[in-house]
């Protein structure tokens, strides 16, 4: 029996537009059963083969807000239509079922996911991919990972949380 191979994607950007900015990160957290893996895209390493192959075998990718940021963004900047090559699951539209509005983070507070960092969203994220970009600093890049994998990970404790609602 083929277990179900689950992804759970978040992406980095250096801004809000995706005709103008670019990705920094993608994020990507496998699992299949008890099996997970994170596949993360750095800079250059954000390809349009590199996200193909991160998503081989992959039946359905999960996001927050990924129909109308992420999935947009990679298909501008990549030129990958993932709704057409993969069932998407928009986790934002179940909590608005489920009455959970806000981001992300908001959401992930209203139901008691935890978060080690504190205090970085996407504009902190912005600054930390240009302070390593301008500055050489490796610690920045190593927070932005850190943010990135915490969200994308998060997205899995947030479809367990809402698949018991």
């Amino acid at each position: 029996m083929r277990r179900l191979t689950e992804a759970y994607l978040d992406i980095e950007t250096t801004g809000l537009s995706r005709f103008y900015d670019y990705i920094t990160v993608i994020g990507i957290y496998r699992c299949n059963g008890r099996e997970s893996e994170l596949i993360q895209l750095v800079g250059e390493q954000a390809t349009r083969d590199n996200l193909l192959k991160a998503l081989e075998g992959v039946n359905i990718i999960y996001t927050y807000n990924g129909s109308r940021f992420d999935l947009p963004f990679i298909d501008a900047f990549l030129g990958i239509d993932l709704e057409a090559r993969f069932y998407h699951r928009d986790l934002m539209y179940d909590c608005w079922r489920n009455n959970l509005y806000g981001g992300f983070k908001t959401v992930e507070r209203q139901l008691g996911i935890r978060r080690q960092l504190q205090g970085i969203g996407g504009y902190e994220a912005v600054l930390l991919w240009w302070r390593y970009q301008n500055d050489g600093d490796h610690n920045a890049l190593t927070l932005l990972l850190q943010y990135n994998k915490e969200d994308a990970v998060n997205l899995k404790a947030l479809r367990q949380k809402l698949d018991g609602c």
